[in-house]
């Protein structure tokens, strides 16, 4: 299992007037959950000071090899840092810094911890146009990519210096999204051929967003892109399980070898899943559910020419019915998505809909959840709470079903769940 700590990734920060930018960047990894520790070099600080980055990341930021602070207790801090990080980004990357990189130089913490460690290293370099070009700068980049270096490619525009061409550091989202991308190659999971522990699980999925119409062109509904779902179906399918996913509409492609039932509204999903309730052992409920409908449709698109007001009532509660109706030890696995009290609302609702666990996830984030390739959660059961960072969906899937197959083990196919999960 992976550790439930915030992947570490250490920013290095160099000499130019770029440095500035270092702070926005620690900033957007941390949206990400990621936690982020800053190395400066002697002539960033003359950009920018170290308060700035301690105040950021809640960090000692290190600044020099020497001084008795920098040794930390399990040994001298360069290599506690080198074996510690998860992944190192140099940003912005001056020319003294590459060229240092490239030869193997180490007169500072930041090109001593280079050479210490074996993580990934990224550098996203920042100079002068006529720098950027230079032949030498170009022959130290070919040596870093040659060594496994991933060079984040800086933009074209209008430079501090005045001039106009290549070497103005890359967009934040590109650094970030080429950091997440190198963790994601790093933490990616996926089942072994070996690991087909569901083979003797029929497994019901839901998943998308439900929707339900105001008019005929017109409805009510919410952001969920159906990512989550889709991917517990492929993992439960890679860990032999035959799967039934019920989806709301989605633009995602159906998993090879799943029977798939689509769906738009509560009502036509509440139906569909106490249809193939029956024939399933596990169910995991990950469709965003619409909890109110309007209670009468229009039977004409509504036109614009006054002031509109709905009357809604709730949709049926598909979790709460599959919980009545499952036969003995059938799994039910709920999830909760929260924009505030994650964890008390999360375990309320595990409680009210007599669920054997409840995946929850915070979907304020603009970067997690809906419309995402990536989310956070935590594995809730009435014993015990599982947090997961964030992560690609495709590996909290399996996270996820790694924690059910803990409670398969409690809970033989057969046999009568145990009364803790079926609370009224």
């Amino acid at each position: 299992m992976p550790s439930s700590l915030p992947f570490k990734v250490t920013l290095g920060v160099t000499g130019g007037i770029a440095a500035y930018k270092a702070a926005e960047i620690v900033r957007a990894l941390q949206q990400h959950g990621l936690d982020v520790h800053v190395v400066m070099t002697r002539a960033a600080e003359e950009f920018v000071r170290p308060l700035t980055f301690a105040s950021l990341t809640g960090h000692k930021v290190i600044t020099s090899m020497w001084g008795t602070e920098n040794y930390a207790e399990d040994g001298i801090e360069h290599i506690a840092e080198a074996q510690s990080t998860g992944l190192i980004l140099v940003a912005p990357a001056t020319a003294h810094t590459l060229a240092k990189f490239a030869h193997g130089l180490a007169d500072d913490f930041l090109s001593t911890l280079y050479l210490a460690t074996t993580a990934p290293v990224l550098v996203a370099p920042a100079m002068n146009v006529n720098m950027w070009n230079h032949p030498a700068t170009q022959s130290n980049l070919d040596i870093l990519l040659q060594r496994g270096v991933e060079i984040v490619a800086p933009g074209s525009g209008y430079l501090a210096c005045g001039m106009t061409g290549s070497g103005r550091l890359a967009e934040i989202e590109s650094i970030v999204s080429a950091v997440l991308t190198r963790i994601d190659r790093q933490t990616t999971v996926t089942a072994p051929q070996s690991t087909r522990d569901l083979t003797a699980e029929t497994v019901l999925i839901t998943a998308g967003g439900t929707r339900e119409p105001l008019d005929p062109v017109r409805f009510l509904g919410n952001r969920s892109s159906g990512r989550m779902g889709y991917a517990l179906a492929e993992a439960a399918l890679a860990r032999g399980a035959r799967v039934t996913l019920i989806t709301a509409p989605t633009a995602l492609s159906t998993p090879s070898g799943c029977t798939r039932v689509d769906v738009t509204t509560a009502a036509e999903m509440h139906a569909a899943a106490i249809a193939h309730l029956p024939q399933s052992t596990l169910v995991i409920a990950a469709a965003a559910v619409s909890d109110f409908r309007p209670t009468t449709e229009a039977p004409q698109k509504l036109k614009r020419t006054a002031p509109l007001t709905l009357t809604l009532e709730p949709t049926e509660d598909i979790v709460a019915a599959l919980a009545a109706r499952r036969a003995p030890g059938t799994l039910l696995i709920a999830f909760a998505a929260e924009t505030e009290d994650l964890l008390p609302s999360a375990r309320a609702k595990l409680a009210r809909k007599a669920a054997d666990a409840i995946v929850a996830n915070d979907v304020s984030s603009p970067t997690l959840g809906f419309d995402s390739d990536r989310n956070a959660a935590t594995f809730i059961t009435p014993a015990r709470e599982v947090p997961f960072p964030a992560q690609p969906k495709s590996t909290l899937a399996h996270r996820i079903l790694d924690e059910v197959a803990t409670l398969r083990l409690a809970t033989p196919l057969g046999a009568p769940s145990s009364p803790q999960f079926h609370r009224s």
